[in-house]
């Protein structure tokens, strides 16, 4: 059975690898989307992180304005724009500047800062189901399903990024997005009853698109907005289908979107096989544990030294990081193309948003360039590899027993969740 025919796009964070320098990564994220254009992705989206050493990407507007001028037709945005650390006229003003420059190349990807969300909008929080069910790893349909697991941040980090970006406290997201809206309509009128046309965004074709971590408000929005939705299996695997499923029965059609769509974002790391793509891997749980551990993110680790770290690891630092690691896409194009495939059969989702990292630059260009090459083939298969062979069809959503894994990680975490 091959893969469905939807689009592949990119997600870069700009990272750092250690021994190289900011400049490095923001030159690589120029020469990644000019390759990856040549390969045929559709988007080229970027992301915003602060205060992190081991990212570059803390000016998504500043870098897509770049990227778009070095490249020629693939589209440009951002997964996404954090709403509380701009106004939302700053917001309009400097995707409208780059949208008037690359007319219908231009995506606006928006999401809410870690500061002031409700608590039902931190990944994770909207499916700790009273009856425990999501507390175990499962396997949803050839896709790995972990636990939810508590939100990992340090309070005093985020509170002095907060006040050095001047990050405003408060619930006013869906206020914001639809005034961002209104400003590239045309049609914002502020309070004392004075319209305001907001140049150069009024009038652009900026595609704007809601990311979101859980059943939370920014699903919900983007549904009642009629706006496409990103839902972030790379960052909050555990709630993903509440994520999909609340913005669906939330969607209500617009000039914009009459249906639903959905892109869904997650880690991939390709080689020429497993072995080879584990090893370019090597270094991401390291990585993760120092995001996670509020330090912000390391000069992403090589080989030698991603060992040396993990060496000094017990079973608690594993299992900080577990649900990252496992559910990282690392293998053969043949490999990842058929866990894509099932992700996407999960989700329904309209497009898969993949970000890829690794130490060397060139491995990261060739990660993407074998996957594009094996999904343009369409050369997934009916059940993915390193996963359970289901014995028989099974319904959508529905979760499968084990048959096989050849993965030895996610075998003995099910093995563990079943004793459990």
């Amino acid at each position: 059975m091959s893969h469905p025919s939807i689009p592949l796009s990119v997600l870069d964070l700009s990272p750092i690898s250690s021994g190289s320098t900011p400049a490095d990564a923001l030159r690589h994220t120029i020469d990644l989307a000019q390759a990856v254009e040549r390969a045929g992705y559709r988007r080229y989206w970027l992301a915003e992180h602060h205060l992190n050493p081991g990212v570059a990407g803390a000016s998504p507007a500043v870098v897509a304005a770049i990227v778009a001028q070095a490249t020629r037709v693939i589209r440009v945005g951002s997964a996404a724009v954090l709403l509380g650390n701009y106004s939302p006229l700053q917001v309009a003003e400097q995707w409208g500047t780059i949208a008037a420059l690359h007319p219908g190349r231009i995506a606006l990807g928006i999401g809410r800062s870690g500061i002031g969300r409700s608590s039902a909008e931190r990944p994770g929080a909207a499916a700790t189901a009273a009856d425990g069910a999501v507390q175990v790893w499962r396997l949803v349909d050839g896709v790995v399903i972990p636990p939810v697991r508590p939100p990992a941040y340090d309070p005093a980090r985020l509170a002095l990024q907060g006040r050095l970006l001047g990050r405003a406290p408060g619930d006013g997201f869906g206020d914001d997005v639809r005034d961002i809206l209104a400003f590239f309509d045309g049609t914002y009128v502020a309070p004392e009853r004075r319209p305001v046309v907001v140049t150069p965004a009024a009038g652009t074709d900026v595609q704007l698109w809601v990311h979101g971590s859980s059943a939370g408000p920014s699903a919900q929005l983007a549904g009642e907005l009629g706006l496409p939705y990103g839902a972030n299996y790379h960052v909050a695997p555990a709630t993903l289908q509440e994520s999909v499923a609340a913005y669906r029965a939330a969607f209500r059609p617009s000039e914009r979107f009459a249906q639903p769509h959905v892109i869904v974002s997650v880690d991939v790391v390709v080689g020429v096989d497993d072995a080879a793509a584990r090893e370019l891997a090597i270094g991401y749980g390291p990585w993760v544990q120092s995001i996670r551990g509020g330090q912000g993110a390391i000069p992403y680790p090589d080989a030698d030294e991603a060992r040396q770290i993990l060496s000094g690891w017990d079973e608690d630092d594993h299992a900080a990081v577990r649900d990252r690691t496992e559910t990282q896409l690392v293998g053969s194009p043949q490999t990842v193309v058929a866990r894509l495939a099932a992700l996407q059969r999960l989700t329904g989702a309209d497009e898969l948003l993949v970000t890829t990292v690794t130490h060397r630059h060139e491995d990261r260009v060739r990660s993407y360039e074998l996957l594009a090459d094996a999904w343009a083939q369409g050369s997934a298969e009916a059940e993915p590899q390193a996963l359970p062979v289901a014995g028989q069809a099974t319904a959508p959503g529905r979760d499968e027993a084990p048959a096989s894994v050849e993965s030895p990680s996610t075998v003995d975490l099910l093995r563990v969740a079943a004793r459990s």
